[in-house]
């Protein structure tokens, strides 16, 4: 499905940050999941040492309809706050299993919407390629609502 102004997505996005000391309640928010945004603090350290294992525990609880993990971007939040460390994080992605990487700054609103459309691209493909994998005469992507032509994407996305 083309992204264009013709067509409506929305997407409902979970903040679980906090929620992973209870270990079985991200499965709740994880549930039906597409995709997700792991986000750490580029001024707390201690928050990209955990980003390892956020992705381990989606990846251990939720995948899509054809076995792979949902897409997961990073971001690098606070990046007014001087950061850049590209290509570190370019291997990490890639090593790790994320589509990609974002410096975002919430307080500046910088590469928020850049990094929404790199998840939401890779949702929207991940969805094109599992409709054709089950029927190559099915144009209809699942979770598109014909009645009211909108598309529901996320069922969570975690830690923004």
């Amino acid at each position: 499905m083309p992204w264009d102004s013709a067509n409506v997505i929305r997407l409902q996005l979970w903040d679980i940050a906090g929620q992973e000391r209870y270990g079985n309640m991200t499965r709740v928010y994880y549930r039906e999941a597409v995709g997700a945004l792991v986000v750490f603090d580029v001024t707390r350290a201690s928050t990209f040492e955990a980003v390892l294992k956020w992705k381990d525990d989606l990846d251990t609880k939720v995948s899509l309809i054809h076995g792979k993990p949902v897409p997961a971007v990073l971001l690098a939040n606070k990046s007014d706050q001087v950061f850049s460390q590209q290509p570190k994080l370019d291997a990490f992605c890639l090593e790790h299993g994320f589509m990609g990487w974002f410096e975002t700054s919430a307080k500046e609103n910088t590469n928020i919407e850049a990094a929404m459309r790199c998840l939401v691209e890779h949702i929207l493909a991940n969805e094109e390629s599992a409709a054709w994998d089950s029927d190559p005469d099915v144009h209809v992507l699942p979770g598109f609502n014909h009645s009211r032509k909108e598309r529901v994407l996320c069922g969570s996305c975690g830690n923004l």
